[in-house]
């Protein structure tokens, strides 16, 4: 077993996280923007999602020891180009855990040594594996924090039948 279980189990909790940010939402709630140009819940999650895709491929470049730029991607344009909110946030949710899964997989066979490989990010800086996995869950937990406000301001706006808007905080 890795040296690294705390770490891996703090990504794969993600999944549950998540899930419990979004239970009891209904399709309607889901798809809710306090804005035109901010993210519904089910935008979050797609974007999470997208970002593990991504995730999933600096891991894989790290461990190659390849030299290229590990990539960055835009992401309002993934959101807006593959009509995010329209998905259903069960199916994205089950995608996320999929690749969550077999990603953790990976993670757990890995040797010490591994966790310490680096590459240069799209900003030109080094990271090693072990950031990238940190750098994740913190960025799906802040991602949390921007689905709660979401939730409070649709709740305020049946309440008040006004909506405030919710901060671009790592995303729309």
């Amino acid at each position: 077993m890795s040296s690294f279980a705390a770490e891996i189990e703090q990504f794969l909790h993600t999944y549950e996280e998540l899930q419990s940010a979004v239970a009891g939402l209904t399709d309607e709630e889901l798809r809710w923007k306090p804005a035109p140009d901010k993210w519904s819940v089910t935008e979050v999650l797609v974007h999470v999602s997208d970002h593990l895709i991504v995730v999933s491929f600096r891991i894989r470049e790290i461990l190659s020891g390849s030299a290229a730029r590990l990539p960055a991607f835009s992401q309002d344009d993934w959101v807006a180009g593959q009509r995010a909110n329209e998905a259903e946030a069960a199916d994205v949710l089950e995608a996320f855990r999929s690749l969550l899964v077999y990603n953790g997989q990976l993670l757990r066979r890995l040797p010490e040594a591994d966790w310490d490989k680096t590459a240069v990010n799209f900003k030109g800086e080094t990271v090693s594996l072990l950031s990238v996995i940190r750098g994740f869950v913190a960025h799906a937990r802040n991602h949390l924090g921007q689905i709660d406000r979401i939730r409070r301001a649709e709740a305020g706006s049946r309440s008040s039948g006004s909506c405030d808007l919710v901060s671009r905080e790592g995303g729309r």
